[in-house]
Parts: structure tokens; C-alpha cells; sequence
């Protein structure tokens, strides 16, 4: 009898170990590659944005890929925000992670990758808004947001109709670089606007400058002069610090108007004041990192809660979480219709060519999200949430407000 007990219990024992190591084998790995900046400009606020991403996927990994056999691995390169080290590491990044996606930072990305892209089959998501160059037909790289004229158009005809009573056109200037074609790209696209509504808009000045700033007094002295409104910059914290601090020696208060990898709250860290950035703006189309009771809020609550996420409730680990959901969605979408077998880079970016995911997909995070082979960026109704800083909190100042067409320069 206890021998019987015994054998029954080893033959129990062997057949859970061998259930489990075949459970095991038969789970699926997808590698996903990812950019990062934690030693130029971006590296103050970096981490946010990361830590987004990774709760993202540990959500999926725990919640959904486990009832697929599957789990997403992610791999951080970091590429300092720079063209040129984004081109030479790539190379080597593809042969070593053999990605199903890549997960980039901004322009230097799309300048560095945009035509290797296509013959590599790897599809690049942003949580940026778009580029006037990458706005091609075919593109493999792909934004989340439309471009930042179009973010910036939409807060420019809202400050008119509210603050100016639509009395006039608004008097914009923008402080950008020529060291990225992206924040060159910015400027363009800003001024694309403004020419073809020239009731809505009058364009002063693009002032060029230095990635990192000491000092831009004596220009933003020459915007306050010509009476400039509104001043853009979409570009980094160093130069919205900068900005900032020519202003306060000048004692002027002239609204900045900032995107959201620069928002209000990582601007006025750099300041070193909290509430240094009171009464500026932070525009983007997607979730706004004010304390309504969203269901964008409710879902990076779950992620601090149960998924180890440790980044504050701003807009970088807003753009991070907005990446890495429609990341998952898209994979987990190929997985569903072609096997965890064949989610290749090739049939991830079919996925998302051909899905149009809703708001509720990426809980509540963006307003829904469509590619075509058209346009690189969502091509449904685009709308901006608009927030402000107020007693060191970011405060909504407009949500859902339309995005006026913008010509494409």
C-alpha cells in the first residue's frame, strides 16, 4: 500500500513537472527594442517617460500575455538624442534583439531611420507628435499625435477665440534649433500655418538657437517688442527654461506655449520652481496629466498600484504609457489573428495599418488611433487636450479642442 502511494505520488510529481515544462517551452517570446536619452537633453525627464513604458508591458505581460503563452521583453538602447548615434548603434541592435517593434524617442530617430525603416520591416512608434519630413506616404515610422503644428494650431485658434475674443490674429513667435531637423521641422510647420490663415495667425519670428541655452534675453527682449501673444516651444526644458528666465529679467509675462516632452511640470523642475511655469501651457492629443478623475487617471493608478510604476502622473510618463499601450495592442492584435509565432515587424505594422484601436483599447490614454499608408500619424478627427499650471498643479484649461487642418509643407 505505501509503496502504491508511493509510485502514485512520483507519477503525479513527474507528470505536474513535465505539464509545467511544457507550459513553459510553449511560451512565446516578443522582443521589442526601445530608444532612451539619459545623457542629453531629455535625461531630467527621461525616467518618467520610461518608467511608463515598462509598467505598460509588465500590465500586459501579467493580465493578457499570460493567457496567450506569450511575454514582451523590452530592451533600452540609449542613444543620447543624437542623428548620428541612433544610426550607428541600430545596426547592431537589429542583429542582437531582432525586434517585432521599436519603440523611438523623436527626431533624431526619424531622421536617422525613416529610409532604413521599410527595408529593415520594423515599425518605429513615437509618442511624439509628427514631423513634416516623415509626413510620406509608405512610412514605417509612425506617431501617436498629428504634428506639432497641428498641436500648436489648435491651441492657437482656441487662445484666440478665449483670450483675444477672436478680435485679431494672435501674434506667435517660436524659439526652436537648427541642430535636429526635427526642431527645425517645427518652425516650418509653424509658419505653414500661419501663412495659409493669415486672419487667424501672424507670425513674428522663429528665433534660432542653441540646443541648451545659456542665455536668449536679448531675443526674447526683440519678441516682447514686436508684441508677440504667444511664444512656442516644442523643442526641450533647456531652452523653455531659458525662455522663462529672459522673460523673468525682463519683467514681462508673455504665455509660453509648450508640448508635452517639455511640459509644465519638467520645465519647472529645471527652473528649480515648482510653480515656475504658472499660467504657460502644455498642449498635446493625448490624455493631459490633470487630476480629473479620467479613465486615463484610473489606469496609471493601476499600473502604480499593482504594476511597480513609480513615475509621477505627468505628461512624459503620459507619452510613455500612450507608446507602450498601442505597442502591446498592436502585438497582441497580430498574435490573435496570425499566431505567437508570426509577429514579425512585417505583421505588426500590417496590424496597424489595417486596426483602427478605440479609446477604450488604450484606456482612455488617446482618443483612438488609425495609420494609413498615407499619413504616419492617426487620421481621424485629431483633438488637443490643453493644460496649465496653477499652484504647482497642472490644471485643464480645454479638452477635446478640434485640430484645424494644416497645410503640409
Amino acid at each position: 500500500m505505501k509503496r502504491y502511494t508511493f509510485l502514485k505520488l512520483t507519477t503525479a510529481l513527474a507528470t505536474g513537472l513535465l505539464l509545467n515544462a511544457t507550459a513553459h517551452a510553449q511560451t512565446t517570446t516578443i522582443n521589442v527594442a526601445a530608444f532612451a536619452d539619459f545623457a542629453g537633453p531629455y535625461a531630467n525627464v527621461m525616467p518618467q517617460m520610461q518608467g511608463g513604458r515598462l509598467a505598460v508591458i509588465e500590465w500586459w505581460n501579467k493580465e493578457v500575455g499570460s493567457k496567450l503563452n506569450v511575454q514582451i521583453v523590452v530592451k533600452t538602447f540609449d542613444t543620447r538624442y543624437d542623428v548620428a548615434q541612433t544610426a550607428s548603434l541600430w545596426p547592431g541592435i537589429k542583429a542582437e534583439v531582432k525586434p517585432a517593434l521599436l519603440l523611438g524617442l523623436g527626431g533624431p530617430d526619424a531622421a536617422a531611420l525613416q529610409q532604413r525603416l521599410p527595408e529593415d520591416k520594423i515599425p518605429m512608434l513615437m509618442a511624439t507628435a509628427t514631423y513634416g519630413f516623415g509626413w510620406k506616404p509608405n512610412q514605417w515610422a509612425l506617431n501617436l499625435r498629428p504634428t506639432y503644428a497641428h498641436e500648436a494650431a489648435g491651441f492657437l485658434e482656441w487662445f484666440r477665440t478665449t483670450k483675444l475674443q477672436s478680435k485679431r490674429p494672435v501674434k506667435v513667435a517660436i524659439i526652436t534649433s537648427e541642430a535636429t531637423p526635427a526642431y527645425a521641422d517645427m518652425a516650418k510647420g509653424l509658419q505653414s500655418y500661419a501663412k495659409a490663415n493669415p486672419d487667424k495667425a501672424t507670425f513674428v519670428e522663429a528665433i534660432w538657437t542653441e540646443v541648451q541655452p545659456a542665455d536668449l534675453t536679448l531675443a526674447v527682449r526683440r519678441l516682447v517688442n514686436a508684441g508677440t501673444d504667444v511664444i512656442v516651444i516644442q523643442t526641450n526644458t533647456a531652452q523653455a527654461v531659458a525662455t522663462k528666465r529672459a522673460l523673468q529679467a525682463l519683467g514681462k509675462n508673455v504665455p509660453i506655449m509648450l508640448s508635452l516632452h517639455n511640459g509644465v511640470v519638467g520645465s519647472s523642475k529645471a527652473l528649480g520652481d515648482p510653480n515656475g511655469f504658472a499660467g504657460d501651457f502644455e498642449v498635446g492629443a493625448i490624455a493631459d496629466a490633470s487630476e480629473d478623475d479620467t479613465t486615463a487617471r484610473k489606469f496609471y493608478s493601476l499600473l502604480q498600484e499593482k504594476h511597480g510604476l513609480k513615475s509621477g502622473w505627468n505628461a512624459m510618463t503620459i507619452m510613455g504609457i500612450g507608446q507602450s499601450i498601442v505597442a502591446v495592442r498592436a502585438i497582441e492584435a497580430t498574435i490573435k489573428a496570425k499566431g505567437p509565432g508570426k509577429v514579425t515587424g512585417e505583421a505588426v505594422r500590417e496590424t496597424l495599418m489595417n486596426s483602427q484601436f478605440t479609446s477604450n483599447d488604450l484606456m482612455g490614454i488617446l482618443p483612438g488611433v488609425d495609420f494609413s499608408n498615407d499619413t504616419p500619424f492617426p487620421t481621424g478627427t485629431a483633438k488637443v487636450n490643453i493644460a496649465t499650471m496653477k499652484d504647482g498643479k497642472v490644471v485643464r484649461a480645454a479638452g477635446d479642442v478640434t485640430v484645424p487642418t494644416v497645410p503640409k509643407w
